[in-house]
């Protein structure tokens, strides 16, 4: 693909006439990994959207902001914090914050919520999310731009944020950039329309810049190399068949066929 066409296209066409150097680093990182898998069209110009919209359009990995007033803690979790003097001590208190509304659920301890808070392109949460990814031993990874694009495909190829994935929406058969938001959020009524506009923007750029993806029916999501626990598992199952198979093939022998008398 021509980057200086889609970079023209999706200046004008999403970004209001200015790109800065981390917006375009950013999506350089997104178009470099795109090109690594063959990603078909429709799916990079919903990847591509759907970082938009999650990071404001700074195209950088992002933190939970969790610094709030006691009012706005009424209104952000009413059930949690029904009352402003039940928010107030949680009110500019980010770590405990985050300990309350996120500990002991997804898989953290009651004083996790802080560490597990969201991170990324797209901000996974919760102790179980960050293990979907293999970074649950080392969570600020995820504000590395490497491993989040990594979580940005894998989540939306795999169905790994909501269950629902790239695929289910846009196919040989349709193209339903609306309806694809549920691949990371549920808020479609809310955001829906206006990610499937950006999705067309960077389709169209897309498009002028000559990109090439693999086409639907062709692609297969990229399964990462799997690491020493996996292959030391995969080996000791090789050796337990192999066993099986060589006792089962032993008991097959009559028992006088190497002058061994029957008992």
């Amino acid at each position: 693909m021509k980057r200086s066409e889609f970079f023209s296209a999706a200046r004008s066409g999403v970004f209001a006439g200015k790109l800065s150097q981390p917006q375009v680093d950013g999506l350089d990182a997104i178009l470099d990994e795109a090109e690594k898998r063959g990603t078909p069209i429709q799916h990079l110009a919903y990847i591509l959207a759907s970082a938009h919209h999650e990071t404001g359009g700074r195209f950088q990995p992002i933190e939970e902001y969790m610094f709030y007033s006691a009012k706005r803690l009424t209104q952000v979790w009413p059930k949690r914090f029904p009352t402003i003097a039940a928010a107030q001590p949680y009110a500019n208190n980010s770590k405990g914050l985050a300990n309350k509304v996120y500990g002991g659920r997804m898989g953290n301890a009651l004083n996790e919520g802080w560490t597990y808070r969201g991170r990324g392109l797209i901000q996974i949460t919760g102790k179980d999310n960050y293990a979907k990814f293999g970074i649950a031993t080392v969570p600020d990874k995820a504000l590395q731009m490497p491993t989040s694009v990594m979580i940005l495909f894998n989540g939306m190829e795999r169905g790994l944020f909501t269950g629902k994935k790239l695929s289910d929406y846009l196919n040989d058969k349709k193209t339903d950039y609306t309806a694809a938001r549920a691949i990371v959020n549920g808020d479609t009524k809310t955001n829906g329309a206006k990610i499937a506009a950006t999705a067309k923007a960077f389709e169209k750029a897309l498009r002028l810049s000559g990109y090439n993806g693999t086409p639907f029916l062709d692609h297969v999501p990229v399964t990462p190399e799997p690491g020493p626990a996996s292959k030391a598992r995969g080996i000791a199952a090789l050796i337990a068949a192999a066993l099986l198979a060589a006792g089962a093939w032993l008991a097959s022998i009559p028992c006088n066929l190497f002058g061994v008398f029957c008992q």
